[in-house]
């Protein structure tokens, strides 16, 4: 029975990919502007190289390609399929284009030969090149990517202008929203592209974990743009790491398209800041952290580089904030 909904599950897959061709070749995709960011070590804007990019601006905007979105692709079982054939050992067949395409540096990695392109995607780094902020008062970026910040989640538009970010819906707890009314959110968005592994920001004690079903939109700001209530309609868990200096701060994983699974790394009720606390498998994937009001204060040019629309790209372990 299982090995039967596997091959109608695959089946569908291969049938939508005609469709996506089809589509692509009957409906042009309108110009999308590209994503820029600033470089935090040197200060330079770039334009990132997305992965995909095609395939995320037909999706979001072009009429075949949306209709294909909200039909199919947001599914779990379409992330879910993509996920087990990247686990698959012909995978790791994809491995040294994908390097190659986006210059990354495998130096840092513990390990140079993989098994997959999930072994490759989800590598641990050296711990040489894990430099974590230790000072007592630091908070720490979870992970590595870009950076969007808000000082205050109910006076800030999220993303995009005129659009608040629902605490309520994204937290599915309308007590807990209301404790976290008017805090600080950070937002860091991890690429195809980057290391896959997230880290705690800081030290506590951590609260059971809490998973909300939802859809596999992308996070990417292509996407986001176009669908901008997507971070309260993707599949998200989060934990509260209670800690005496910054109070309740609540980490959440925020899954993905393509996204196989959010694997959760740490074992008992004790956050260290710096050490893992888990992985996602293959695609793009967002950790959100929201904080208290009047327990931090958010590093200044990830602030003002927000207000200018623009993420700043972060790497896991450096200062995102202080205790106020």
């Amino acid at each position: 029975m299982y090995l039967c909904y596997m091959k109608l599950k695959k089946r569908t897959i291969v049938i939508s990919i005609l469709v996506i061709i089809a589509g692509m070749a009957l409906w042009p995709t309108p110009a999308v502007e590209p994503i820029h960011y600033i470089d935090r070590q040197t200060g330079e804007l770039k334009t990132e190289k997305v992965a995909g990019e095609g395939w995320l601006k037909w999706l979001y905007y072009n009429p075949v390609g949306e209709a294909t979105l909200y039909t199919l692709v947001k599914r779990k079982f379409v992330s879910s399929v993509y996920g087990d054939m990247m686990d698959k050992p012909n995978s790791a067949k994809k491995i040294k284009p994908f390097v190659k395409e986006y210059n990354i540096d495998l130096s840092t990695a513990q390990k140079q030969n993989f098994i997959s392109f999930n072994d490759f995607f989800t590598r641990k780094l050296k711990e040489s090149a894990v430099i974590i902020d230790t000072a007592a008062n630091v908070i720490t970026s979870p992970a590595d990517g870009k950076a969007l910040a808000y000082d205050d989640i109910t006076n800030r538009d999220f993303i995009i202008k005129g659009y608040k970010f629902d605490l309520k819906t994204f937290l599915n707890d309308l007590t807990l929203a209301e404790k976290y009314k008017n805090g600080s959110l950070v937002i860091v968005r991890i690429c195809p592209t980057d290391y896959h592994r997230y880290h705690f920001p800081v030290s506590g004690i951590i609260s059971k974990e809490v998973k909300i079903d939802g859809d596999y939109y992308s996070v990417n700001p292509i996407a986001v743009k176009k669908k901008i209530e997507l971070f309260c309609l993707n599949k998200r868990e989060y934990t509260v790491i209670s800690t005496p200096q910054f109070g309740d701060v609540i980490m959440a994983e925020v899954g993905a398209t393509m996204v196989g699974s959010i694997i959760q790394t740490f074992k008992g009720d004790i956050a260290i800041k710096g050490k893992e606390k888990g992985y996602f498998k293959f695609g793009g994937s967002t950790i959100v952290l929201i904080f208290e009001k009047g327990q931090v204060i958010i590093d200044d040019d990830l602030l003002t580089n927000t207000r200018k629309g623009l993420e700043t790209q972060v790497s896991v372990g450096e200062r995102i904030a202080i205790k106020k």
